[in-house]
């Protein structure tokens, strides 16, 4: 909870936001993301793995959340056909960040995501261009793609 916590924190969701939530999991997350963001707000859960999905999905379901689309896939990939996204967020991490991630946020986005053993945020400040900050000290599964 705690790191979750944090990583909410750098995230900076807002009222209104669309966000990208990827390795959604039990809806944990995402489900606070759903009250943050509000009824003028939406956020795409992405997991990889489709009984997890569903698991998720229902979770988030019981507290009445319509702000929400539960998709089953490489969340590698992002989301292309809904971005430019306000905040993306994933809980697994990779070896780096995949740029498509990069690519499909807004100017002045935030972007969370582990790599390695550390939590990094990303601020797109111009279209290639991006504030970088590292957290080091954490552990997190690793994003699985759809080649592994």
């Amino acid at each position: 909870p705690l790191t979750v916590a944090f990583m909410l924190e750098l995230l900076e969701p807002k009222k209104g936001d669309k966000i990208l939530d990827i390795g959604s999991g039990s809806g944990w997350q995402t489900t606070m993301l759903c009250e943050i963001v509000g009824e003028k707000g939406f956020v795409f859960a992405i997991e990889r793995i489709g009984e997890l999905k569903n698991f998720g999905e229902e979770n988030v379901r019981k507290y009445g959340f319509k702000n929400v689309e539960f998709i089953a896939r490489d969340g590698s990939l992002g989301l292309a056909q809904e971005a430019p996204f306000n905040r993306i967020i994933a809980a697994a991490a990779a070896e780096k960040v995949p740029e498509i991630w990069k690519e499909q946020l807004k100017i002045n986005g935030r972007l969370v995501t582990p790599i390695n053993g550390s939590i990094w945020l990303f601020v797109k400040k111009d279209k290639n261009q991006f504030e970088e900050k590292e957290y080091p000290g954490f552990s997190f599964v690793p994003l699985i793609t759809k080649n592994e």
